[in-house]
């Protein structure tokens, strides 16, 4: 007999594991678990705790979570506490992100200057690292990758130019997202689920053709999903738009502008809250090729921003009223359960249940 003692852990006995949140559908959660300690599967299909929900806690894809009372057996776990998140976005919701890489195409559809820009705009308002990427180069010739490549370089941006057809920049691209959570943005059609195919075979997402009667993408993506990349990163995948809402007031929407940085490197404005418009003493207004785009998204984040204090004043006590003759005046508002009428079908309710009671009692 042997007096050999295993002193390796049991299932059991390991300590709770812990995760990251690949992918969110109903209420389960697909969990993909730390390598260390070594787990007896790469991942488990969780729940969440009714004790996370009752406190309001969501679980978001990318979330860093603490998984309880593991079944190794069924792959299937609970997970009991979300840890603090570096970063939170609301639309895709993905936490802990390191960067966004939009994807536009050079044609078909043929990349749109205004369209471009408002994407450039969203992505900076998240204050994360943002990465440009054209493809389709292979559709267009030299002197247009050149032109475009320089054009966008004056924005501040250095956009790479690929190709998920012939395989162009591929390699280049995944130099660039290599590490951390990348998300993958940009119009519908643009070649977002062929690029994660492509640097992702085994995802195998389904693709649709651009609609040659409205000359843009359709939608494939249904859902945020995050995809392991064969150096380490992840990659989520997010459904497609074509008009993304910027949600920066006007005071943030000037941090969204590198041209605007880099010219506030120099001379400031003469004054600090200088919207540069047509305020005296501005070192921003200028010739620069996307201030037009500037000053439009200023006049809808100025609407918005006075849509926004409007609603958020509290209820007025009066209301106005109308009298004979185009007269209005204010009076009183009466407290609206108190004293709403009630309707004609529980009134008839009432009475016919008076009804049954005056038969029941003769």
């Amino acid at each position: 007999m042997s007096n050999i003692i295993d002193d390796r852990p049991s299932r059991d006995s390991l300590p709770y594991p812990r995760g990251t949140v690949l992918a969110v559908q109903a209420n389960f959660y697909q969990v993909q678990l730390d390598p260390e300690p070594t787990p007896p599967t790469p991942s488990l299909l969780c729940t969440r705790r009714t004790r996370l929900k009752k406190v309001g806690q969501q679980v978001m894809v990318g979330d860093r979570v603490v998984v309880e009372e593991p079944d190794w057996e069924g792959n299937r776990g609970a997970i009991a506490e979300v840890l603090p998140r570096q970063t939170e976005l609301d639309r895709p919701p993905v936490a802990n992100a390191d960067r966004i890489l939009l994807v536009f195409t050079l044609e078909e559809p043929s990349l749109e200057p205004w369209q471009l820009s408002r994407f450039l705009v969203k992505a900076e308002s998240t204050e994360l690292a943002v990465e440009l990427c054209l493809n389709k180069r292979d559709l267009v010739s030299e002197a247009q990758q050149h032109a475009w490549r320089s054009r966008l370089q004056g924005w501040g941006y250095d956009p790479l130019l690929m190709s998920v057809k012939t395989g162009q920049g591929m390699d280049a691209l995944k130099q660039r997202i290599g590490q951390g959570i990348t998300i993958l943005a940009g119009p519908s059609g643009v070649g977002k689920s062929s690029t994660i195919n492509r640097l992702i075979p085994q995802a195998n997402l389904r693709v649709a053709n651009v609609s040659g009667k409205l000359g843009r993408g359709r939608h494939t993506t249904r859902h945020v999903e995050l995809f392991e990349l064969e150096q380490g990163g992840l990659l989520a995948d997010t459904p497609g738009f074509n008009q993304p809402q910027l949600t920066t007031t006007a005071q943030q929407l000037a941090d969204c502008f590198p041209e605007i940085r880099q010219r506030r490197q120099g001379e400031n404005c003469q004054f600090s809250d200088c919207r540069h418009r047509d305020e005296p003493g501005c070192q921003i207004r200028g010739d620069w090729e996307r201030y037009e785009h500037y000053r439009t998204f200023l006049d809808e984040a100025i609407a918005q921003d006075t849509a926004q204090h409007h609603s958020g004043e509290e209820e007025s006590s009066f209301k106005t009223k109308a009298q004979a003759g185009g007269e209005r005046r204010s009076e009183p508002k009466l407290a609206s359960k108190k004293y709403r009428r009630q309707s004609r079908r529980r009134q008839h309710q009432t009475l016919q249940d008076l009804c049954e009671e005056l038969d029941e009692n003769f």
